[in-house]
């Protein structure tokens, strides 16, 4: 029973197509046509909805955008549906979604998916619950190694998917934990040199041993210690003024003069509150000039005038300020600066330690890693039997009875590589293995790998099995081929048209196809027709029964849709496929 299933894709203004419908169903679907009649557009415009490159060469001539409109019917309790509603998409009745794609001429991009605009991206991670799509590009693809690994793996399933899981991540850890190494040793000479910079500058503070805030203290000190006499000269004039002369016991000072005021209102403050309060400021006054009086005294008896002491704070001086030139603006950041340096010595000086135990690091991730890729190359090994067998029977019911397909997984040697099984083999981020399908078409002849030994009729036929296989393994919902018969005529046709057929039985089949022998196997067979003016509109897509069906047949049979003869091959065709199913 087909649970997911692509009911209908609407297409406007793209290629050659203008306005057009196309109305799918469960089963197998053969689309058909003139060359150039636009069927390519419907694998274009599937693409575009599966979250595929959009390119404004496609929007029609004098269009501003092109639309595509695809309506899925899912499995509510799928992973697409739950990821579709988890990306806030709303699906119909039925489980029902609507998806579409909408590109501007000048190469902006829309995605909206059940009612909602949602990233691009979120299509491409619906394609892979959806649909799967291969065309001649596709083809090509299944020629590189890389791929071929990739479909053995996705055959294998959790035999290989588990292992391969543990070996990237370990994998990871190792690059890691490498880079820093090389880092830490091809860096050891900068380090080293960084460290003995640092070293001598702590060297240099601690020798010196600047306290906080010492450079302002010194610098305050050496300005008083310069003007010592100009400082005493000052301090005992202004002493003598505030206190007077004791020499001279008729000098006037200033403290004599305030004390006389102070008695003159004294004697009168009961007669008056202003001159009371007067009288109480001038006491005040009096005793604050007697303070500084005897301050002044006693700065002028303490003052230092000491020539060597100068000498001793210049020289403490010069040396702060060779550190200030070095480490810092002041002392405060040269002792900063010592901090952190002491810091980074610190982190410095422990990297030998560091390269020891990310040495034995290294090597324990080498070992599991060998480990890792011992079980994964035999996981391969197991599974590269069953999928070549499974391939070989495939291509057996594809008119290819006597070739068989081989999987080669084998290891390079690499002076540089990981240590497995007594050799120093290549390894990257998915393993030690090199994968490459192989292709014997005949008893006798010597397997190569299919791309130099397989036709292009051959590998459309590899490339049917691989998929049918994956069918069996890993089913998609919804198979989409352009043109997977390229290169197949006569009874080989009727084989893939026969094959397409059984996958259509578990599967939606929709297949673009030039061969009349594929598209007498499908259920249900669409046309795709130009106007007059070359481009196609609704009317351009029609669904083919009965006696237009074997017009179209006989069409693609001889070019000519009213031949007796091909008229009766078509109906041959058509009664063939009824009796295989």
């Amino acid at each position: 029973m087909v649970v997911s299933v692509l009911e209908e894709m609407r297409i406007q203004a793209l290629g050659v197509i203008d306005d057009a419908a196309i109305e799918l169903s469960p089963g197998f679907t053969a689309v058909t046509g003139e060359t150039g009649a636009g069927k390519t557009m419907v694998v274009t415009s599937l693409g575009l909805l599966l979250g595929g490159r959009a390119d404004p060469a496609l929007v029609r001539v004098g269009a501003a955008t092109a639309l595509v409109e695809g309506r899925f019917t899912l499995d509510a309790d799928g992973p697409a549906a739950r990821r579709a509603v988890d990306a806030g998409a709303e699906l119909d009745e039925g489980a029902a979604l609507l998806v579409s794609r909408t590109v501007s001429a000048e190469g902006r991009s829309r995605a909206h998916a059940g009612g909602r605009s949602v990233p691009v991206g979120l299509l491409a991670e619906l394609s892979s619950d959806l649909v799967a799509v291969h065309g001649q590009t596709d083809q090509q693809g299944l020629l590189r190694p890389a791929r071929q690994r990739q479909a053995l793996d996705r055959y294998a399933g959790d035999a290989v998917a588990r292992p391969l899981a543990a070996y990237e991540k370990t994998y990871r850890q190792l690059r890691r934990v490498g880079e820093e190494l090389t880092e830490l040793t091809t860096r050891a000479r900068e380090r080293a040199q960084e460290a003995d910079l640092l070293r001598f500058g702590l060297e240099e503070i601690g020798a010196a041993e600047p306290r906080p805030g010492e450079d302002v203290e010194l610098a305050a000190e050496a300005d008083r210690l310069g003007h010592a006499e100009a400082l005493a000269a000052a301090a005992t004039a202004a002493h003598g003024a505030l206190a007077g002369d004791p020499a001279d016991p008729e000098s006037v000072d200033a403290g004599t003069l305030v004390a006389g005021a102070h008695r003159a209102l004294e004697a009168v403050r009961a007669h008056d509150p202003v001159l009371a309060q007067l009288a109480d400021r001038l006491g005040e006054v009096h005793i604050l000039l007697t303070d500084v009086a005897g301050e002044l005294a006693g700065y002028a008896d303490d003052l230092d005038s000491d020539p060597l002491r100068l000498a001793a704070v210049e020289e403490r001086r010069a040396v702060l300020a060779q550190l200030t030139r070095k480490y810092g603006e002041d002392l405060k950041a040269v002792l900063d600066w010592a901090q952190r340096s002491a810091a980074r010595l610190t982190e410095l000086d422990g990297d030998d330690t560091r390269i020891t135990e990310l040495t034995e690091h290294r090597d324990r991730l080498t070992r599991e890693l060998a480990d890792l890729a011992r079980r994964l190359t035999a996981a391969r090994t197991a599974a590269a039997e069953r999928f070549a067998e499974a391939v070989t029977a495939e291509l057996a019911e594809l008119a290819m009875p006597h070739a068989r397909i081989t999987v080669d997984v084998r290891r390079s040697d690499d002076p540089d590589g990981l240590p497995v099984d007594g050799r120093t083999v290549a390894y990257g981020p998915h393993g030690t293995d090199e994968v490459e399908l192989l292709l014997a078409p005949h008893p006798g002849a010597r397997p190569r790998p299919i791309s130099k030994g397989a036709s292009g009729g051959e590998l459309s036929r590899v490339m049917l099995a691989v998929e049918v296989v994956f069918a069996g393994s890993d089913p998609v919902p919804t198979y989409l081929f352009d043109e997977v018969d390229a290169g197949v005529g006569g009874k080989a046709a009727v084989e893939v048209g026969r094959r397409l057929a059984r996958l259509a039985r578990g599967a939606q089949v929709v297949v673009v196809t030039h061969l009349p022998q594929v598209a007498a196997f499908a259920d249900r067979h669409l046309l795709v027709e130009k106007t007059n003016d070359g481009s196609v509109t609704r009317s351009g897509v029609q669904a083919l029964e009965g006696e237009a069906r074997v017009r179209e047949l006989s069409r693609m049979l001889a070019g000519q849709e009213d031949s007796e003869l091909a008229r009766a091959h078509a109906e041959e065709l058509l009664a063939t496929a009824r009796a295989d199913r």
